[in-house]
């Protein structure tokens, strides 16, 4: 039996007392930790040693490399496109994978978008797709590049062998209470992406009520760092801050946010939803050598629709068909005249999820016309009577337990709130 070179607790108390690991050593700990030398306890405590004390950017740089070590590197050097990827870290409302991917597309680049499901009030990308009758989530690496061949972009759920120590990693820090490590979450997210093989990739990372970091500066320092990574390892990686304070668009859940996104793509939808849509595009294609490109012009002549239903009609669903629409509503309306000051993101993703739109676990179920519509935003002037927002469910009794996650989060009065731009920062290196 092969002498480990180093001791799991002596690495441990190094962290623990805010010391600095070596390469070798994390290396080390992610190898063994991958196959079972290093047990989950050790790992937990581990964790909660980085949550606390941070890493240096080297040791940052050294634990995403040794997590995309862990498995396999796809490569998309065969499609001779440039590929560009974008990365979102979550929100409510949050539909922009599914227009953006092919109105990219729609330029001549590959776009390689692996996503993932929901969880808790973030909606899933591979959730909201699957409410289209027939589309699959799941494809081999060449089904995946014959789609990029052909069509330019695809949406899928990624292999399970692209960086396997993050996958079990992740697993025990939401258990442990350190998801929020911006070490952590920075590796987490850039190993996979990384490993993904993309040539450049855009980070989406937002700030507010409903994102995952909720401080302006706490998501400014997690773009910084993840831009930080991606460039570390020779992927042109981007990031723009984008606002999280009020759901994005006016529908959260699955089939709600797919008919949002054929409007957007139809040239019409949101204003929101456009902006940022088009911001991100314009990223994607100035990384990906095409700073000229005017991805709203493509949203306007349909190219960027044609691309989507040969993007929806190439994973075996059916662009045409009716999406799924829930049995129950339940419409809120105001209770005074007035203008809509403010709408609370989390309260509202969770009531969506309550509703039937997310899952709890990672086995639960959704709803597929689960959700909220939204009839007004801050800003906007409203009178008595007049219907606020209508709750979608195939399950009558998740009503009280939805409505009551939205008191208190949503506000009526008598002056409109200033609103910035969607964008606040663009972050570059």
């Amino acid at each position: 039996m092969a002498v480990e070179p180093f001791d799991t607790v002596d690495l441990i108390r190094t962290k623990r007392s805010g010391g600095v690991l070596s390469t070798a050593e994390v290396d080390w700990l992610v190898d063994a930790y991958t196959r079972g030398y290093v047990e989950d306890p050790q790992m937990a405590a581990m964790a909660m040693a980085i949550f606390l004390n941070g890493m240096e950017r080297r040791e940052i740089k050294d634990l995403t490399l040794a997590m995309i070590a862990s498995g396999e590197r796809m490569s998309f050097s065969s499609l001779g496109k440039t590929t560009v990827d974008k990365h979102s870290t979550g929100g409510v409302g949050d539909k922009i994978t599914l227009p953006l991917a092919p109105l990219v597309a729609s330029f001549g680049v590959a776009v390689p978008q692996l996503s993932g499901r929901g969880l808790g009030h973030t909606g899933g990308t591979l959730d909201k797709l699957e409410s289209i009758p027939g589309w699959q989530a799941a494809l081999s690496n060449d089904r995946m590049l014959s789609i990029l061949s052909d069509v330019g972009a695809v949406i899928c759920a990624a292999g399970s062998g692209l960086a396997p120590a993050d996958k079990k990693l992740y697993a025990l820090r939401d258990i442990t209470g350190t998801v929020e490590s911006i070490p952590l979450i920075a590796s987490s997210i850039m190993s996979k992406k990384i490993a993904e093989g993309t040539g450049a990739l855009v980070l989406d990372v937002k700030f507010g009520s409903g994102a995952f970091m909720p401080s302006y500066e706490a998501s400014r320092e997690l773009a910084q760092t993840m831009v930080d990574l991606g460039n570390d390892a020779g992927v042109k990686t981007s990031a723009l801050l984008t606002d999280m304070e009020v759901p994005l668009g006016l529908t959260i859940g699955n089939a709600l946010e797919v008919r949002e996104s054929v409007e957007v793509l139809a040239g019409g939808g949101p204003a929101d939803v456009v902006a940022l849509t088009v911001a991100l595009a314009t990223e994607m294609l100035t990384l990906a050598g095409l700073p000229d490109a005017d991805p709203a012009a493509a949203l306007a002549d349909g190219r960027a629709m044609d691309t989507w239903r040969r993007m929806i009609s190439a994973q075996g669903g059916d662009p045409a068909a009716a999406l799924p629409v829930a049995r129950e509503q339940h419409v809120v309306t105001a209770s005074s005249s007035g203008v809509l000051v403010s709408q609370e993101a989390l309260p509202f993703g969770i009531a969506a999820w309550r509703l039937g739109a997310g899952r709890a676990r990672a086995q639960d179920p959704v709803q597929a016309g689960a959700g909220i519509e939204l009839h007004v935003k801050p800003g906007d002037t409203v009178t008595e009577g007049q219907p606020l927002w209508t709750l979608h469910t195939d399950e009558p009794e998740r009503f009280d337990r939805a409505l009551a996650s939205l008191e208190g989060a949503w506000s009526i009065g008598s002056t409109a709130p200033e609103r910035g731009p969607i964008v606040r920062e663009r972050i570059t290196g």
